[in-house]
């Protein structure tokens, strides 16, 4: 059985670090971790034709997370990948307790052995838990995430939040990685203003954001985040989470953030959070922006034939009862993105939507 008293007193004690000036590891790019020496990162592709592995909430080392990934390594074998993202709750249930913890191994590296290229991760509320798994009240938990980036030739995570171009020189594509969970706790950081809603590390990360958007010479924009802005799934629309009117872990200020700062600047929000798949259309709130929610790499909403969805957004795609990924398939002139399903009992993959998506 976890010990949650000491989930509290290290919630307590990182908070009081932040107050007294504490050093912390990578929370910005420009304090990005350096590779340990040893290690060598995979490449990034340097072509202009790109495949993208897209996956959520797998960090759990049980055997779903293995049917998903059996299923990537032979989809890879057949069409060869260029980079994978992982959307984020990388180490259920409540994160790692440090840059070498064996849940890197038991939940990351060993389910994706010959999935050999770039993953970039992304922080989850499970990354980040305190008192309970997924309150995402030990904000400083999250650092260990960002320590294993060096120690690993897949896990990219160089700081909590950053950018990718690919290719590096003229760029297919941009991925924005952002580190939402101080807006979205269940246990709001009151104790340290530095987490707070427009505390230095989300404000730093607001003025970071609109400045690498606005800089961006990408075709094709791409914001990535743990949280979903809309949702058709159980936990909600930013704004609405959990169907809770409590402020602000109903979200509100995931809403204020990417409204202010993401739709209408970038084609497609990627998240996790919500354990289905869904690809939605862009809504007229969204400014053209396309929501897709990929987190059923590990765990699904239900056995149940259908889920109601609680908000309606207009899907080409949601499935609630099915483990899978998605594949994003980018050119400097099209994207186009397919659904895989993965049967547990048989292994079986199918391919259960595919869709040019501009």
């Amino acid at each position: 059985m976890r010990d949650n008293s000491f989930g509290r007193r290290g919630f307590l004690a990182g908070a009081a670090g932040i107050a007294a000036g504490a050093s912390l590891v990578g929370l910005s790019p420009a304090q990005a971790v350096p590779v340990a020496d040893g290690v060598t990162k995979f490449d990034f592709p340097t072509g202009r034709r790109l495949r993208v592995l897209v996956t959520g909430d797998a960090g759990t080392g049980t055997r779903t997370q293995w049917a998903v990934a059996d299923a990537m390594r032979e989809f890879h074998r057949r069409e060869p990948v260029s980079l994978a993202l992982g959307l984020g709750d990388n180490i259920y249930e409540s994160g790692p307790n440090s840059g070498t913890d064996a849940q890197f191994a038991a939940k990351f590296e060993n389910p994706n052995a010959g999935l050999d290229f770039p993953w970039l991760m992304v922080l989850g509320n499970h990354d980040t838990s305190s008192v309970l798994p997924g309150d995402g009240g030990w904000l400083l938990r999250g650092n260990h995430e960002v320590e294993y980036h060096a120690n690993s030739p897949r896990w990219w995570m160089p700081s909590r939040y950053y950018s990718v171009r690919v290719p590096e020189q003229n760029p297919v594509v941009e991925f924005f990685v952002l580190d939402l969970n101080p807006l979205a706790a269940y246990i709001p950081p009151v104790f340290s203003p530095y987490w707070a809603v427009d505390g230095q590390f989300m404000n730093e990360q607001r003025a970071w954001l609109d400045r690498a958007i606005a800089e961006s010479t990408a075709t094709w924009k791409i914001v990535c985040t743990h949280h979903p802005y809309l949702n058709n799934g159980p936990h909600g629309d930013a704004g609405r989470y959990e169907g809770l009117p409590i402020e602000p872990i109903n979200g509100v200020h995931v809403k204020r953030f990417i409204e202010d700062h993401v739709i209408g600047k970038c084609q497609f929000i990627l998240s996790g959070h919500d354990h289905s798949l869904q690809v939605l259309e862009p809504a007229i709130e969204s400014k053209g922006t396309r929501q897709i929610v990929s987190g059923a790499a590990a765990k699904t909403v239900g056995a149940e034939p259908e889920i109601a969805p609680r908000a309606g957004h207009k899907a080409l795609f949601e499935s609630y009862h099915q483990l899978g990924f998605m594949v994003m398939d980018l050119t400097a002139t099209t994207v186009d993105l397919r659904v895989c399903t993965v049967d547990v009992s048989t292994g079986a993959t199918a391919e259960a939507f595919t869709r040019r998506l501009a």
